[in-house]
């Protein structure tokens, strides 16, 4: 690759850049005006809503089918227990260090070098789209959410996140259940009223024990957890209602809203999901795009933390540099080598099949 040399450089100056700006979800204006004028100025017109930014590749073209890249630019807010500044962004022995370093600036800066390698050329398979968005750290409606309707078609994703550059297939869905048993209120020294909480006790003892006919190859078992209970008001009144909230992790052998109408047929409880935007997600192990990174050496598992990759209803793969464990860590960094790495296996992948 005789512009490697060259990406990195733009990825690593990009990622500095974009460390020194306060980029908190919902506040990532910033940033968001970074990337622009980054992309401007390599001659490649964006798009933009709100704080999202995207772009197609120079050739592209509407018979063809696109691939999307995607990662955020959007951070936590720093933990009491940094001991550097984290906006710092500097580079000591190989490492830079900063906030959203990991999580996801070295992944969104390959991703970005990676979109720059295939821009200019005209004998791909593929379009690309690429797409640096907001709001991930909040699972919020104003990121990847509120463009898919102006990305088009997509015949698969790409997703960065730190992954070591091994591939997840698949990862879980997530929906948080309220649920609530009604009774009927009554003096505890009588014979009266109908208590709410032993009809919640029958409907928590279901979700304590049942398993779904369904397994994922990958995850096993949709996860049930009763986390929260809430009734009675008084030592002597029988309660008239029972609240308690269900999170549920629902693997790739379900959709939400299968899991949602499963539990509604089994138990008597008045059952109201939050949200069932968080899907799981997965794409076949026999993909090419999967099959490329086998070959590279890279292993395949499930993911148990959640991405955009959530509000996505195409195949899409999870990868990127950086390791999961430091996200969210005090004195986040990212090694440069890392990025060099990501952007080199990202070409690689991309080049076997486009």
């Amino acid at each position: 690759m005789a512009n490697i040399d060259y990406l990195h450089g733009q990825a690593v100056g990009l990622l500095q850049q974009l460390i020194r700006i306060p980029s908190f979800s919902r506040e990532e204006d910033k940033t968001g005006d970074v990337i622009e004028h980054f992309l401007d100025l390599q001659g490649i017109k964006t798009e933009r809503k709100l704080n999202n930014i995207w772009a197609r590749n120079k050739h592209f073209d509407p018979a063809k089918p696109t691939i999307l890249l995607n990662s955020h630019h959007d951070t936590v807010k720093p933990n009491s227990g940094y001991t550097r500044d984290p906006f710092d962004a500097a580079i000591e022995d190989g490492i830079l260090y900063g906030l959203g370093s990991n999580d996801a600036g070295g992944c969104l800066v390959s991703l970005i070098a990676t979109f720059l390698h295939f821009y200019d050329r005209a004998d791909l398979k593929y379009n690309f789209c690429l797409a640096t968005t907001a709001e991930e750290e909040i699972s919020g409606v104003n990121g990847l959410e509120l463009i898919i309707p102006d990305l088009g078609d997509l015949a698969f994703g790409i997703v960065g996140e730190p992954t070591q550059m091994h591939l997840a297939i698949a990862e879980k869905g997530l929906m948080v259940l309220d649920c609530t048993a009604h009774g009927k209120a009554g003096h505890a020294a009588r014979e009266e009223g109908e208590n709410a909480i032993y009809k919640a006790l029958t409907d928590i003892e279901w979700f304590r024990n049942f398993r779904f006919p369904k397994e994922s190859e990958v995850f096993g078992p949709v996860k049930m957890s009763v986390t929260i209970i809430n009734a009675g008001s008084q030592h002597n009144v029988v309660p008239a209602s029972c609240v308690f909230t269900v999170d549920v992790r629902v693997t790739d052998a379900y959709r939400n809203e299968e899991v949602l109408d499963i539990i509604r047929e089994h138990v008597t409880c008045e059952v109201k999901p939050r949200s069932i935007r968080l899907k799981p997600s997965s794409i076949d192990k026999q993909h090419p795009i999967v099959q490329a990174g086998i070959a590279l050496g890279r292993n395949t598992y499930g993911s148990p933390t959640t991405s955009d990759q959530s509000l996505l209803d195409i195949p899409s793969l999870k990868i990127g540099p950086g390791d999961s464990a430091r996200s969210h860590t005090a004195d986040e960094f990212v090694f440069v080598d890392e990025i060099r790495e990501g952007i080199e296996i990202y070409i690689k992948m991309l080049e076997a099949i486009v």
